[in-house]
């Protein structure tokens, strides 16, 4: 199969089976989710049964669950694993996402196998080797550049390369950070990673005397190791033409909210690229429709970089605080106490709830009058003018406002049939057919108009299933049905 005939795909993650259909109602083509063991979260299990429901659920709308695996395993859990993956295999997982090699060597079904990015996949050597060892896709390490990206793509054609595009950034290279096993005996490739990049630190230099940053400022308990959340979706297209196929957003700790806001937001991205990709779209189905306008920064945000996907660029890292910054809003004129006096970008408007960052200080609002908050908290007056940007990490209003649906567009056909009807449920995408064939008399109508557009209107109605009616064509003559019985014919054949 030839690279350009891959799919490209938005793969979204799912914490649980809630996230999940988060995720494929706001648009993803594919989801990842952890298993009930051996995963690289600990905290994003997930049950047998609760896996059951979210592939069945995914499959309606021909989206793909990915399971990760992707922990190195000691010698005595290899018997478990394996059973396990058997059974995920029973329940129709479409592929897993694994790290230990040695998993190859043993009685695996014949799912399909993804190679983590904690396989350290930087070379096109590594990936020729993945690829030789029977991996049909490879997740790239996160800090390859475009070049790098385009030189394993070119050198080894003929597997699919995923890439990460948006979410939270380890400071160490992908799969090769050791620190929370070397200092809290916790290691990061069993899932147990102690998050130490995300804390406070003192620069000290041989002397032990503490550096100063750029500004002179001793660089004392800041946090030197947190980068910013990775946001590449300004390079899509560039990421297409380099060879990548599957646009990942990492998450997997992550919330409904965040998950849909981002999942939405990539969508948007990528289905605006030019029209000669439309013969690539995802094989998901669906027509979408959503509440809110997708907006990274109004979910959990630390700022964003493209990290070294064009080479070393600034800032990559925020010293300050390694908690979601949010969207800049405006200025702080004034502090005094609980109260700010403000100076607000255009169209933006406060609501009580909202939470705000000053520098590295957080407050929530309680109160707004004209460009006077009130807040939750005593601050510095010290936090102005020098570090008074506003920031709002929490918009309370647009929580409120994020709701995606996801329908499955069907032609609906109505047929004569010699002792009643025939119904036909089509679905546009799959092809698939729903039929219910029902015994009635012919009876005329007495208003034929009437009569035809009350089988238009009850056969449409789909409520709340997956499905929206696209068309109807009615292929009869107009007879006389009451609407009962059509709405008895309607439910009998959708839940076939």
């Amino acid at each position: 199969m030839r690279i350009t005939d891959y799919p490209l795909q938005i793969l979204s993650p799912a914490r649980d089976k809630t996230v999940a259909k988060a995720a494929i109602q706001a648009g993803a083509d594919a989801i990842y989710i952890g298993a009930p063991a051996f995963g690289a979260r600990q905290a994003a299990g997930n049950s047998i049964k609760d896996l059951t429901e979210v592939v069945q659920y995914a499959h309606t709308y021909g989206v793909q669950v990915l399971v990760t695996v992707n922990t190195l395993l000691h010698d005595d859990e290899y018997p478990e694993a394996v059973k396990m993956i058997h059974a995920l295999y029973g329940i129709g997982v479409d592929a897993l996402i694994i790290q230990d090699l040695h998993l190859l060597d043993l009685d695996l079904p014949p799912i399909r196998l993804h190679a983590s990015t904690q396989c350290d996949n930087r070379t096109p050597e590594q990936v020729a080797h993945l690829r030789d060892l029977g991996f049909k896709r490879v997740v790239l390490a996160r800090e390859l550049g475009i070049d790098e990206i385009r030189a394993i793509h070119e050198a080894v054609p003929d597997i699919e390369l995923e890439a990460f595009v948006h979410g939270a950034l380890c400071v160490s290279y992908s799969g090769r950070c050791y620190i929370s096993e070397v200092l809290a005996g916790r290691s990061a490739n069993r899932g147990a990673c102690a998050q130490f990049c995300r804390m406070a630190y003192d620069v000290l230099d041989s002397s032990m005397n503490e550096v100063s940053d750029d500004q002179g400022m001793p660089i004392h308990q800041r946090y030197v190791l947190s980068l910013q959340d990775m946001d590449r979706s300004a390079y899509l297209q560039e990421l297409i033409d380099a060879g990548v196929t599957t646009f990942k957003i990492e998450g997997r700790l992550k919330d409904a909210d965040y998950v849909t806001n981002i999942t939405a937001y990539y969508r948007e991205k990528l289905d605006n690229l030019t029209p000669t990709l439309s013969t690539r779209r995802g094989r998901s189905a669906g027509v979408y429709s959503r509440s809110f306008a997708p907006n990274p920064e109004k979910t959990f945000h630390r700022g964003g970089t493209d990290y070294f996907l064009h080479g070393r660029t600034r800032p990559m890292a925020n010293w300050n605080t390694p908690k979601s910054t949010g969207e800049y809003i405006g200025e702080v004129i004034e502090v005094r106490g609980n109260t700010l006096r403000v100076k607000l970008k255009d169209g933006v408007t406060l609501h009580n709830g909202d939470g705000l960052t000053i520098s590295s200080e957080g407050c929530s609002v309680n109160g707004v009058e004209g460009n006077i908050i009130k807040i939750n908290k005593n601050l510095s007056p010290a936090l102005t003018p020098r570090e008074g940007a506003l920031y709002r990490n929490l918009d309370v209003e647009f929580v409120r406002s994020l709701h995606a649906e996801r329908r499955i567009p069907v032609e609906v056909i109505f047929k004569e049939t010699e002792n009643g009807f025939e119904i036909l449920y089509k679905a546009i995408s799959s092809g698939k057919v729903w039929r219910g064939t029902f015994d009635f008399p012919h009876e005329a109508a007495k208003n034929e108009t009437k009569a035809i557009e009350n089988i238009r209107v009850q056969l449409s109605k789909l409520g709340d299933t997956p499905y929206i009616a696209q068309s109807v064509q009615i292929e009869s003559k107009p007879y006389f049905i009451p609407i009962s019985v059509l709405n008895q014919w309607r439910r009998e054949t959708i839940n076939e």
